[in-house]
C-alpha cells in the first residue's frame, strides 16, 4: 500500500477545502444529498460479498460475522444518515420582541478521519456517513494494514454521485500519513477510533496546530458481571464467550474482564471454558469458521506476551493461551480463559485486544461495582441478573458509555457508542453523532 507523504496529505486537504468552499456538496439541497447517500447504501448492499472479502483478506475477521458487521452495517449507517440529514434544523431563540435570534447549524468544513483495522468498513461508515450528511468534505486515512475495503468504498461514493474532492483517501502509516493529517492547519475536525496512545498524539497535534476539535473513540477493558441469580447461566456463558472471542477479541467493546459472583465462580467458568473450547477457529474466509485470525504476527506476539505476564502474576490458564494452526502460516490463537486475576494484575488493567478473558470473583454487589470501575477505561460493560433494582443500580454505578443488561454487545444506529475516561470523548452512531460535524452560528437581527 502506498504511503501518502505530507505533501500528498496537503493536496488531499486542499481538494477537500476547495470542494467545501465552492459548495458542490456543502450547499447542495438536503434532498439531493439524501439521494446520493441512499445510492451509496444500495451499492454497498449490492457489493456486500466483494467488499467483505476485501476486508477479511486484510484483517482476518471471520466472514461469517463480517458479512453483517462490515458491509451490512455500513449500508445501514449510510441509509440511517441519509434519512437523518434533513431532520437537523436551526432554532429561533426566545429573544426580545424587537430582536430575531436565529441559531443556524452549519457544516464544519474539512473533517479528518482515521479508521482502525479491526472493522474498517463499519467504522469508516460511522465517520463518513454523518460527516457527508451534514455537507462536510472528508479526508479519510484507513489503517495501513486494512485499506482495501475503504478504497473501494471511496470509488463507490464517486460512482454514486458524490462530487470530486468531497471524499479523499490517503493511505499509509499513522506515524507519517496520520501525523500529517492531524497536524494540518486546514483540517477543522479530527475523528478517530484506535489506541489511547495515538489518541493522545492527536490531542497534542491539535494543540500545536489550529486547535481543531478531536473526537476520540479509544480502547476498553470492559467488565462483564455475572450475578448468581442470572436467569440462564449457560446462555450467559455462551454470550460471554462470544462477547470476548468474536473477531479474535479484536473489538473495542469486548467483554474482556469477567467478574463472577463467588458462589457460582467455578461452575460458571467451566461453562465459559466449554463454550470457548467448542469454537471453531480457522480460515476466516470459510463460513464454518466461528473465529478467524489475529490481525498480524506482531499482534499475536503481544497477545501471547500478555498471557505469559498473567501466568507470572499468578493467573491460571484454563484453556487456550497458545498459538494454533501454525502449520497453515496463519496467525491463529486459541480462545483463552485465565482465572485468579486480581484487580492489581496487568491483565486486569491493560487492554490486550486479543482473545483473552480474565476472570475475577466477587462477593457482593458493592465489590462488583468497585471492580468494574477499577481501571482507567470506561467503554462498555455487561450485567447479568434477574433483580431489576440491582440492574438499574449497576447501570447507574458503572462508569461506561454503554451497559448491557442480560446480554452483551447489542448495538444499533439509533443509539450512540462511546466511552468515558481513557476510552475517549467521542460518540459514533445515532443522531447525537451529527453534533461532531456541525457548528452553531447565531444571527442576531435587530427588527
Amino acid at each position: 500500500m502506498a504511503t501518502a507523504t505530507a505533501a500528498d496529505v496537503d493536496r488531499a486537504v486542499a481538494a477537500a477545502r476547495r470542494a467545501f468552499e465552492d459548495g458542490r456538496w456543502s450547499r447542495l439541497a438536503p434532498a439531493a444529498r439524501k439521494k446520493v447517500l441512499h445510492r451509496i447504501a444500495d451499492r454497498i448492499e449490492a457489493e456486500a460479498l466483494a467488499l467483505t472479502v476485501l476486508g477479511v483478506r486484510d484483517n482476518g475477521t471471520e466472514i461469517s460475522m463480517a458479512l453483517k458487521a462490515e458491509a451490512g452495517s455500513a449500508a445501514g449507517t449510510f441509509r440511517y444518515y441519509a434519512e437523518a440529514l434533513d431532520k437537523v434544523a436551526g432554532e429561533v431563540a426566545p429573544t426580545a420582541p424587537d430582536v430575531l435570534g436565529l441559531v443556524h447549524r452549519t457544516a464544519v468544513g474539512v473533517v479528518g478521519a482515521i479508521v482502525p483495522w479491526n472493522f474498517p468498513l463499519m467504522i469508516g461508515a460511522w465517520k463518513l456517513a454523518p460527516a457527508l450528511a451534514m455537507g462536510n468534505s472528508v479526508v479519510l486515512k484507513p489503517a495501513e494494514t486494512a485499506s482495501l475495503s475503504l478504497l473501494r468504498l471511496a470509488e463507490i461514493c464517486s460512482e454514486c454521485g458524490l462530487p470530486d474532492g468531497v471524499l479523499n483517501v490517503v493511505t499509509g502509516p499513522g506515524a507519517e500519513t496520520g501525523a500529517a493529517l492531524a497536524d494540518h492547519m486546514d483540517v477543522d475536525v479530527m475523528v478517530f477510533t484506535g489506541s489511547g496512545a495515538t489518541g493522545r498524539r492527536l490531542l497534542e497535534a491539535s494543540a500545536r496546530s489550529n486547535l481543531k476539535r478531536c473526537y476520540l473513540e479509544l480502547g476498553g477493558k470492559s467488565p462483564n458481571i455475572v450475578f448468581a441469580d442470572a436467569r440462564d447461566l449457560d446462555h450467559a456463558a455462551k454470550v460471554t464467550a462470544m462477547g470476548i472471542f468474536r473477531n479474535s477479541g479484536q473489538v473495542c467493546v469486548a467483554g474482556s474482564r469477567l467478574l463472577v459472583e463467588a458462589s457460582i465462580h467455578d461452575a460458571f467458568v467451566a461453562r465459559v471454558v466449554a463454550h470457548a473450547e467448542a469454537l471453531v477457529v480457522g480460515d476466516p474466509l470459510a463460513l464454518s469458521s466461528q473465529i478467524g485470525a489475529v490481525n498480524s504476527e506482531a499482534q499475536l506476539a503481544r497477545n501471547l506476551a500478555h498471557v505469559a505476564q498473567a501466568r507470572a502474576e499468578g493467573g491460571e490458564v484454563q484453556c487456550g493461551g497458545l498459538r494454533i494452526l501454525a502449520e497453515t502460516g496463519g496467525t491463529y490463537m486459541a480462545p483463552t480463559v485465565i482465572t485468579g486475576v486480581t484487580a492489581q494484575a496487568s491483565l486486569f488493567q491493560r487492554e490486550v485486544f486479543g482473545p483473552v478473558l480474565s476472570v475475577t470473583p466477587f462477593d457482593s454487589e458493592a465489590e462488583a461495582l468497585q471492580l468494574a470501575n477499577a481501571t482507567d477505561f470506561g467503554l462498555a460493560a455487561g450485567v447479568w441478573t434477574q433483580d431489576l433494582s440491582r440492574a438499574h443500580r449497576c447501570v447507574a454505578g458503572i462508569r461506561a458509555g454503554v451497559v448491557h443488561v442480560n446480554t452483551y454487545g447489542g448495538a444499533d444506529n439509533t443509539v450512540p457508542l462511546g466511552g468515558v475516561g481513557q476510552s475517549g470523548n467521542g460518540h459514533d452512531k445515532s443522531l447525537h453523532a451529527l453534533e461532531k460535524y456541525i457548528d452553531q452560528k447565531v444571527a442576531w437581527i435587530q427588527l
